[in-house]
């Protein structure tokens, strides 16, 4: 077996992977909103959508994510390597400012 046999299958389940820009920015928190992500908070402190996160993604703004959908719906994942503890589900969650809980 390859040493990143074991990757391939979660790259797979993603439609795009952008390339992050040199000053690209971290996902630090998962925003929530009755356990659902509705954005994330970034390592400049920022808080954005999810919307604006898949966006930003794109650009390049965003590193070590990747773009996948379910249901219609893009978000972001983490990019498949041997650290679960840098994986955005295993980020602390942070309540939405916008959201009713």
């Amino acid at each position: 077996m390859e040493p990143n046999a074991n990757h391939a299958l979660p790259l797979q389940a993603l439609q795009e992977i952008p390339e992050a820009t040199a000053d690209a920015k971290k996902i630090t928190a998962l925003v929530k909103d009755s356990g659902k992500i509705t954005g994330y908070q970034l390592s400049d402190g920022s808080i954005i959508t999810r919307e604006q996160g898949v966006e930003l993604a794109r650009q390049g703004q965003i590193a070590d994510v990747g773009i996948a959908t379910k249901k219609g719906t893009e978000y972001l994942k983490s990019l498949p390597d041997d650290d679960e503890g840098n994986n955005l589900g295993n980020l602390p969650s942070i309540p939405d400012p916008n959201g009713d809980g």
